[in-house]
């Protein structure tokens, strides 16, 4: 069960705690320009990424920002936004997005500048790249959101392509390098969905993965699912459960209780039915929301519940 979800604040560099109630209490204010991004729970700690300080330049919206200076990192609280640690050291990330957790001590997160996927333990030992990309012309080897399949051995990562570009792509490969090969040469990676809007966040459900699009409308900036494709297959044509997201980014699926939370740049999560897609708000924040993760009713302290 659902007892509390965890958000951030990609512009305000906030971590909110929203009950079920949808009221929201800030948990931690970090330095102004951090850009957190992913976030998840594991062990009894939070965990998040940021994608560091960007210049800005004369562009237009995601454009005029720039985050190829390496000011991006993986960081790590207590359940109330304590004690805070770094997992990474200044220099080793360039723009931290969406994060996830195999569940047995290690982390994995999307590098979007950095064009690669990269993981570490959660005591902040064993860092290491599973994929590394060579820079492409319209941010087409850029790695946002990640997924992990401990079970089948199978990592999956998205890359979004140009904004609004219908060039999205969402990929998979094995959680270990093939023997003999480097993260930028191996040959195990499959691309399973292409031309997609500009799929984000990842989560996988049983045999089904789950996730938002940010692109353009109609089949951007959306929630979707798709089943997981068998070994050398490609997805098949995804199902869009819900539309009208004002820049969908982070992405809770809870499938014992029918329902998905979706957050987005305007500053909203939004609670989708997963029978018919009836969609409603959860929470408004009024600053824009990055990742979103849930806490279990076992994983929350008694001072978290008051």
């Amino acid at each position: 069960m659902i007892e509390l979800i965890i958000a951030l604040g990609v512009r305000s560099s906030e971590i909110f705690r929203v009950a079920p109630d949808g009221a929201v209490t800030t948990v931690r204010r970090g330095a102004r320009g951090e850009s957190p991004d992913g976030v998840v729970v594991s062990g009894g700690r939070l965990y998040w990424t940021t994608m560091g300080r960007p210049e800005v330049g004369d562009g237009e919206g995601e454009g005029r920002l720039d985050y190829s200076a390496r000011t991006g990192g993986v960081h790590t609280a207590d359940l109330d936004g304590g004690d805070v640690r770094d997992l990474t050291e200044p220099g080793a990330v360039t723009t931290g997005k969406q994060l996830a957790t195999d569940g047995a001590g290690r982390l994995y997160w999307g590098d979007r500048e950095g064009c690669r996927v990269s993981s570490v333990r959660v005591d902040g030992t064993g860092r290491t790249d599973l994929v590394v990309n060579a820079p492409q012309p319209d941010r087409m080897a850029e790695c946002v959101g990640v997924a992990v399949d401990p079970a089948r051995g199978h990592l999956y990562w998205t890359q979004k392509g140009p904004a609004k570009g219908g060039r999205g792509r969402i990929l998979r490969a094995g959680l270990e390098l093939p023997a003999g090969e480097s993260p930028g040469t191996r040959t195990d990676i499959e691309v399973l969905w292409d031309g997609l809007p500009e799929p984000i966040d990842l989560e996988i459900v049983g045999d089904r993965l789950y996730w938002t699009d940010r692109g353009a409308e109609p089949a951007g900036n959306t929630l979707n699912r798709a089943p997981l494709p068998g070994p050398g297959a490609r997805g098949t044509g995804p199902e869009i459960l819900a539309g009208g997201f004002a820049e969908a980014i982070g992405l809770i699926v809870d499938e014992a209780a029918g329902l998905a939370y979706v957050s987005d740049l305007g500053g909203r999560i939004h609670r989708v039915a997963l029978a018919d897609g009836a969609t409603e708000v959860f929470a408004d924040l009024g600053t824009p929301i990055s990742g979103i993760t849930a806490l279990h009713t076992t994983a929350v302290p008694e001072e978290a519940r008051a």
